[in-house]
């Protein structure tokens, strides 16, 4: 899709609105290729038989609303493949679906997002650390929820903020187990009767996380299943525009009320870490080609132990050995690799300066 394209299709999208109605037509009347994230939390078709009770007796509040109950699975499985279908036609060709479910019916997603030409990237396990017990003990307690994360295709360049999701892991790669807690407390929302507004409602916890690593600043998320719009309200918070589609007038009305209330993070609160792949290359010629290194000068590794010079063409020599930044401290070290760029330094007012300094420099220049 060319720029001028893109642009209409974007201008051309119910942003953040409410759409109110059956998912499948909403969706195949947005744009192709407009949104860049998906986000669905579809009827798990739970197949309740009966009332459930507490040991003390009292009545569970379980899902038991017309909306997800089926009369077949393969009942259910034209409805999965109806609205994946939309889903797929309207994403961009970059873009990525998170979808989740319980047992009952995320193996029957999974191969059907397969089955459509989807690419999945990550099964999630999203473990509830606080979940309902089984009160009839015939059964594990049910303590978790999985989400597939998938690209529209094998190849797409879907977005992923490594080092953000690092971040929030205090600096150690992210897992694809998640403990957060289900919705409760004041997070729940109620009804004009103080009951429960929605059965299901997610946490804002798990929406955070998915948004921050798999979207960014000004991103359209579609929610075909907006229910009471947490979907909507996290995606506000960080500054993405949302599209939901409800069909459920209950819903609408508690998810209007609720965005009515949340304010946007400021533009410096949204900023993420990112992964240094994701930033402009700078060939270490760039810097003796500009005369920021000049050739003949000397560079000194980080633990003082080696001295090279730069040469015109920016390759270094020593002693013993010729070659790039990586390839002359690989050798020096007698290691298999080595990064130049956080290996050497130059020499500034009797300091020692990091060359990676440098690059910097000319990569805010490109900003």
């Amino acid at each position: 899709m060319t720029n001028t394209k893109a642009t209409a299709a974007h201008q051309a999208l119910p942003l953040n609105q409410i759409l109110d109605g059956d998912c499948v037509e909403a969706m195949n009347a947005l744009p192709e290729n407009s949104v860049d994230l998906i986000f669905a939390d579809p009827p798990y078709n739970l197949q309740l038989r009966g009332d459930l009770h507490r040991p003390d007796n009292s009545k569970v509040d379980a899902v038991d609303d017309a909306w997800d109950q089926f009369g077949s699975f393969a009942h259910y499985d034209s409805f999965t493949r109806a609205w994946l279908s939309a889903a797929r036609r309207v994403l961009k060709p970059n873009g990525a679906i998170w979808v989740i479910g319980s047992y009952h019916n995320v193996f029957r997603m999974g191969a059907e997002l397969q089955n459509q030409g989807f690419w999945i990237l990550n099964d999630v396990v999203w473990r509830k650390s606080n979940p309902m017990p089984n009160f009839r003990g015939k059964r594990l307690t049910n303590a978790h929820e999985t989400m597939i994360w998938a690209s529209k295709s094998e190849g797409a360049k879907y977005t992923f903020n490594y080092e953000a999701l690092k971040s929030l892991n205090e600096g150690i790669q992210m897992r694809s187990d998640w403990v957060i807690p289900i919705c409760n407390g004041g997070e729940r929302l109620k009804d004009d009767k103080g009951d429960k507004a929605h059965p299901t409602q997610k946490p804002e916890a798990l929406l955070h996380r998915i948004l921050v690593g798999t979207t960014n600043p000004g991103d359209v998320v579609l929610d075909p299943f907006f229910g009471t719009g947490t979907t909507g309200a996290v995606a506000k918070m960080l500054g993405r525009d949302f599209i939901g589609i409800e069909r459920e007038e209950a819903y609408r009305v508690v998810a209007k009320r609720r965005l009515a209330k949340i304010r946007k993070y400021d533009k410096e609160a949204l900023e993420v870490s990112t992964s240094k792949r994701s930033e402009p290359r700078v060939p270490f010629g760039q810097l003796v080609e500009r005369g920021m290194l000049r050739p003949g000068e000397e560079l000194f590794s980080m633990n003082g132990r080696h001295k090279v010079k730069v040469r015109a063409d920016g390759t270094l020599i020593g002693d013993d050995v010729k070659g790039s930044i990586h390839q002359v401290g690989a050798h020096l070290e007698g290691a298999p690799s080595c990064n130049g760029w956080t290996y050497w330094t130059f020499k500034r007012d009797g300091k020692q300066v990091p060359i990676d300094l440098l690059r910097q420099q000319i990569r805010a220049e490109m900003n």
